[in-house]
């Protein structure tokens, strides 16, 4: 092999595992976030808390749909005040405006971002994809605490107050397997 094959085969070994590199890039990221609550990401919980303390933590709720949504979405109540550690139930409301099914996905973050590792939810609407039928309007639940270990937190003495958000998207691909695996007039609809 010559010299200019060895560089033309190393510069393509060097793109592919570039493009590899790309692909994983946005798993591995994900992962990060979910792992250390980096960039606001709340943590899944799968129970309560089992402890309570006397620090009190007002969380606030926020709510948007991002372009191509048909949806109206909201906010339930403005804001709960609660011990840390108290297991509290929030609700969201969306509301289908369009003549079709509609597939949405949330995605979330909470505010300061540094409080992100401290918050939990238990169960939440944003877990799992959500369809809405023409018109329809659906409650969404989320269940979550504080987590006391952020009384353990220097870093969070100043945090007194969460923002939690949510923005849903519309899910294409969901719709476009929906629609898939919906009889054709040939199967007998």
């Amino acid at each position: 092999m010559n010299r200019n094959s060895k560089t033309a085969l190393t510069v393509c070994a060097v793109v592919a595992s570039m493009v590899g590199m790309s692909f994983a890039a946005v798993p591995a990221y994900r992962a990060f976030c979910q792992i250390t609550g980096f960039d606001g990401t709340t943590q899944r919980a799968d129970a309560p808390s089992r402890t309570v303390i006397d620090r009190t933590v007002t969380v606030r709720f926020d709510a948007t749909t991002a372009d191509g949504l048909p949806w109206h979405f909201k906010p339930q109540q403005v804001s709960q005040t609660s011990k840390v550690g108290q297991t509290n139930l929030a609700y969201y409301a969306a509301t289908n405006t369009s003549d079709e099914p509609v597939i949405g996905t949330a995605t979330f973050n909470v505010q300061p971002a540094k409080a992100g590792l401290y918050f939990r939810k238990i169960e939440c609407f944003c877990f799992t994809e959500q369809v809405l039928l023409p018109g329809e309007t659906m409650d969404m639940p989320v269940t979550y605490f504080v987590d006391p270990a952020i009384e353990d937190d220097d870093n969070l003495d100043d945090v007194f107050e969460i923002t939690l958000s949510y923005t849903f998207y519309r899910d294409e691909k969901a719709e476009a397997r929906e629609l898939a695996a919906l009889p054709t007039e040939a199967e007998g609809l």
